[in-house]
């Protein structure tokens, strides 16, 4: 720790960088990386990489096979289980959320909410997507529980190339926004079991457009 905050080491900052490659596609499913290979393009020793590989190894993301590295990615099957998974929590989360968050979390939501309609008037995708993520993650923080924020947080950023595609629909982005302006009123009026089942709806018609969008592709 360094003045009370975290040191970012090299090999986290590489794992974040290449995480986010497989993540949103850069690097897709069968790719083939080497050490040197990604040494070479992140201009850093081939020490951090190891470690960040390793741990990719560990997140499921790459697989080492004999001295090959290939991509796992986030599999069709691993889509299902995530929007399956997200589903069952996410509507436990926001009522946990609207029994704990603070006036201050509240007004953060209406913010980001507003600046969400804003960039879906003006057909931004990639400011959409960033609302759509700080939407759910101060849900998340909000909810109390740190196993709930780090592992819905997780699954949330292994939908990411997915979120990508279906905020790029114009009719699914206002419809997002009209729920999360739903799901935010409840939180206000403190209405946990409506609040609740909003967000079990907007996480449904979330995977059913994600899937769709998928099977375009």
């Amino acid at each position: 720790m360094t003045d009370g905050k975290m040191t970012v080491s090299l090999a986290d900052v590489v794992y974040e960088q290449v995480e986010r490659d497989i993540l949103t596609g850069v690097y897709r499913r069968g790719d083939v990386l080497t050490e040197l290979r990604l040494s070479d393009q992140l201009r850093v020793s081939r020490t951090p990489i190891r470690e960040a590989l390793r741990r990719l190894e560990q997140d499921d993301l790459v697989e080492y096979r004999g001295k090959s590295i290939v991509v796992m990615g986030v599999t069709h099957q691993d889509l299902l289980d995530i929007l399956e998974i997200r589903l069952r929590l996410e509507g436990l989360a926001t009522a946990m959320c609207c029994r704990r968050i603070t006036p201050r979390e509240l007004t953060a939501l209406d913010e980001i909410v507003t600046m969400q309609d804003f960039y879906v008037s003006r057909d931004l995708p990639d400011r959409i997507q960033e609302s759509d993520s700080r939407f759910h993650q101060t849900i998340y923080a909000a909810c109390g529980s740190r196993v709930f924020e780090k592992q819905l947080t997780g699954l949330h950023k292994r939908l990411v190339r997915y979120r990508k595609l279906s905020v790029s629909n114009q009719r699914r982005a206002l419809e997002s926004t009209g729920e999360h302006k739903e799901i935010f009123q409840a939180l206000a009026a403190g209405d946990a079991e409506r609040a609740e089942a909003l967000a079990v709806r907007h996480v449904e018609r979330a995977r059913d457009n994600i899937l769709h969008a998928e099977a375009g592709q």
